[in-house]
């Protein structure tokens, strides 16, 4: 497997969850890392695989010069920069909006957007002053696609990510950079523990008690898993995405391909009930409409 063979990449937040899959897979296929996270665990993954492959540098994103420091990290360590993953986030500020504190709204798009900009900002640079050419991905989110799934700040802030990384595809495409984006859906991953306010040391158990309910709901009929995202950030960030740049991808088991309820159902059955009052039980069917409860 060498998809990334000798390519040089940063990924934020690699610690856990999404993050700590992307660099798995990243690694895999043959790519050197530097992870850049709040959370000392990420540091388990520098002795796991080594220092010649994977290296961890504590860095907050909002802190501009955190995000500088990874980029010079990769070029000191290992010569050059190929691959910018902005992932790092959480859930930030929950507030309804009638109750939005200023200070906790800056905060939320500092962590979910501004890291993401500046993101784009030094991996670019790097990859200009080398002669050019690189990919750039960015986390967003299907509530960045669709609202509702989140709060205000959240959903807007991801929204953000995805039509800055499309303007920001526009100006690096003259310089062969790619900047794309993948939306998670519902994944199974720790920060719905922390949405919950489930003690830590119960994340994992919590996480799977999910695995069915998500199923329920998601049309594929299964809870997304990391590596469902770290698979799309790989396609992103490979040759194989080489005349791919300023989309998104959601990876979220179709719950963005439909409405928020089953309207599939509610049709079939106004169907099946106006035929019975016209005693033609068989006739009007509709056919593209899936029987969710078959």
């Amino acid at each position: 497997m060498s998809r990334l063979l000798n390519k040089v990449a940063v990924i934020t937040g690699g610690g856990r969850g999404i993050g700590k899959a992307i660099v798995e897979a990243f690694v895999a296929e043959g790519a050197r890392v530097v992870i850049g996270d709040i959370d000392p665990q990420a540091a388990g993954l520098e002795s796991r695989f080594g220092a010649e492959r994977v290296v961890f540098k504590r860095a907050d994103v909002t802190v501009e010069s955190d995000i500088e420091a990874l980029v010079t990290c990769a070029v000191e360590r290992f010569g050059r920069l190929d691959i910018m993953v902005n992932n790092a986030g959480a859930l930030g500020d929950q507030a309804a909006v009638v109750d939005l504190d200023s200070h906790s709204f800056a905060r939320t798009i500092a962590l979910l957007l501004g890291s993401v900009a500046l993101g784009h900002k030094y991996a670019a640079q790097q990859m200009i002053a080398q002669g050019g050419g690189g990919s750039i991905v960015s986390l967003s989110s299907i509530a960045g696609i669709q609202a509702g799934w989140s709060s205000a700040s959240y959903d807007a802030a991801k929204a953000g990510v995805l039509h800055f990384a499309r303007s920001a595809s526009y100006e690096l495409a003259t310089e062969q950079i790619r900047s794309n984006v993948v939306a998670p859906g519902l994944i199974l991953t720790p920060i719905i523990g922390t949405a919950c306010n489930v003690a830590p040391e119960h994340y994992e158990a919590f996480t799977e008690s999910l695995r069915e309910p998500y199923g329920d709901l998601i049309p594929l009929g299964r809870a997304g898993k990391p590596e469902d995202i770290a698979q799309a950030v790989l396609f992103f960030a490979s040759e194989e995405s080489s005349h791919i740049t300023g989309q998104a991808l959601a990876v979220d088991g179709g719950l963005t391909s439909m409405t928020g309820f089953d309207i599939g159902g509610v049709v079939a059955k106004a169907v099946e009930s106006f035929n019975a009052q016209l005693d033609r039980p068989d006739e009007g069917k509709i056919g593209w409409l899936p029987n969710r409860n078959s």
